[in-house]
């Protein structure tokens, strides 16, 4: 008798990824993804009630691992001016795998219908936001982290890619807003 190969979340949801690199967000259905994950199509179901719902565990997976990167990469600026802004500075050095961009397309294309996941963005928004406000300087690491923000925006939705010289400049000039910037008041 045949044994069945032990399917984790974590392998459906990298199935579910593939799907979304290959096909993009309009390619995503549970018969994509139970045929990329080589399952049934019950099996993706039973784990995931329905199509938003896999895109809702796809996209917390997405931004918990964000979150402990931005962490870690927080942790080891700490010795800078704002550790917070200048992490999420240092994290935006790597260049957006194509991987990235897609599944922030696929993010994109969900948002507009789907208030779950919109709150979970906003979740995502407001811890920056409150990290932001963290340290002496709350304004100007505002500014630096809107101007951040933009950026990774450009760049993951593939408006514009910039070379490593010119991505490293940008990300300069961004840690320059902060330190120039005058605080009111």
């Amino acid at each position: 008798m045949a044994r069945s190969r032990k399917i984790e979340e974590d392998d459906v949801l990298d199935a579910a990824e593939r799907v979304i690199v290959r096909l993009g967000a309009a390619g995503l259905s549970i018969d994509a993804v139970a045929r990329e994950a080589g399952i049934s199509k019950a099996r993706v179901v039973y784990t995931h009630k329905s199509k938003r719902a896999l895109l809702e565990a796809l996209i917390d997976r997405r931004l918990k691992a964000e979150k402990l990167r931005t962490r870690e990469i927080v942790e080891v600026s700490r010795d800078t001016p704002h550790p917070e802004l200048f992490g999420r500075i240092a994290a935006a050095a790597e260049f957006p795998r194509h991987e990235d961009r897609a599944i922030m397309l696929a993010i994109s294309a969900s948002l507009s219908s789907e208030e779950k996941l919109q709150n979970l963005m906003r979740e995502w928004t407001m811890e920056d936001l409150e990290a932001m406000e963290s340290g002496s300087r709350p304004r100007a690491a505002l500014m630096a982290y809107l101007a951040l923000t933009g950026f990774y925006c450009i760049e993951h939705f593939d408006f514009n890619r910039w070379d490593a010289a010119e991505r490293l400049r940008i990300l300069e000039d961004i840690r320059t807003i902060f330190m120039s910037f005058r605080e009111p008041g």
